[in-house]
């Protein structure tokens, strides 16, 4: 699947898991750029309407509680002209999670913050501290711990974690054998967003709270530079979703923007990048989306089970109204 949103005229490519949502999310990126706002404004306030809106849960305070029933964020901006990338990620008490990556970007020389001391730096900067549990997260939290904390993401530890809450101590040999990994399409997911303007600037983005009833501690693709998103304004932009434990072993959104390049369309730059990490994990559950500099885009996805079709939202100056896209999953 290919299309195009043309060369030098506003361009905006969205995923997120609820339409509904990315419809509201998309309005609110596209009146930035109408406006004339910048591609990084753009992303930052549709991102951050998510957070706000908290999506359909993976995204924003009050969703995917962890083992200790927290729940804590991940976000990213990178600016395709500068090649400068801002991101956080197990950042506690601060909703707006792309606002403090952009921060990060631009009020130090890093790259990414995390943990506590992200969310100090963001209090610093001005953000406003805020309880991240809600009722919901609470009685998801409440609802695992009495199903004995199933699923979980433990291994090669005692007691039996696919029985047990722990804690958990080392097993002295390792298994090595191969172990069904316990991710459902609603588990966890990202909205990602590539956002092109009418003089060849390119940003991208993504926000999240990751994967539900996750290790405490645990960071996914989604703040990664080149696994959750990778912008350069001489090649193209791509942003991924889906199993980031895996996904971001390959680095697929830097992958399709360098295929991208090279000259490869970006349908078969997104289909190369998940058929790379299919390879090592025919199942795992991922998708993508790519858009080059001659306006082009496509998305490609892992056909597994209960997911074989992705739905992502473009939106260019030729149209009054974000154009819903699909695919059929590899």
């Amino acid at each position: 699947l290919g299309g195009s949103v043309t060369k030098c005229l506003l361009g905006l490519i969205l995923y997120c898991e609820w339409i509904i949502d990315c419809v509201l999310f998309h309005t609110v990126a596209w009146s930035v750029l109408q406006s004339g706002g910048s591609v990084l404004d753009a992303v930052e306030k549709g991102c951050a309407r998510c957070e706000i809106e908290q999506c359909d849960g993976s995204v924003g305070y009050g969703g995917s509680p962890d083992e200790s029933g927290e729940t804590t964020l991940d976000a990213m901006i990178m600016n395709g002209d500068t090649m400068d990338v801002g991101a956080v990620a197990d950042l506690r008490r601060i909703k707006n999670a792309i606002g403090v990556a952009r921060a990060v970007m631009e009020r130090t020389d890093h790259t990414l913050l995390v943990g506590e001391s992200a969310s100090v730096f963001a209090e610093n900067m001005g953000f406003i501290a805020e309880d991240l549990t809600t009722n919901r997260s609470l009685n998801t939290f409440s609802q695992w711990l009495k199903g004995n904390c199933q699923p979980n993401y433990r291994k090669n530890v005692f007691p039996d974690p696919s029985i047990s809450c722990g804690p958990y101590k080392p097993r002295v040999t390792l298994q090595r054998r191969k172990r069904v990994r316990h991710m459902y399409r609603h588990s966890h997911d990202t909205i990602g967003m590539i956002a092109f303007s009418q003089d060849g600037h390119v940003a991208a983005g993504t926000s999240t709270n990751g994967l539900m009833h996750k290790v405490p501690g645990r960071v996914g693709d989604s703040p990664i530079v080149g696994a959750g998103a990778y912008a350069d304004s001489s090649a193209g932009a791509a942003a991924a979703t889906g199993d980031g434990d895996v996904m971001m072993r390959f680095l697929p959104s830097y992958l399709a923007v360098e295929l991208m390049r090279a000259g490869a369309d970006p349908s078969a730059a997104c289909e190369t990048a998940i058929s790379r990490i299919k390879r090592h994990h025919s199942e795992f559950f991922g998708a993508i989306i790519c858009a080059n500099t001659t306006g082009h885009y496509g998305a490609a996805c892992n056909k597994s089970p209960g997911f074989s079709k992705f739905q992502y939202m473009v939106r260019d100056s030729k149209s009054d109204t974000p154009v819903l896209k699909s695919v059929d999953c590899i």
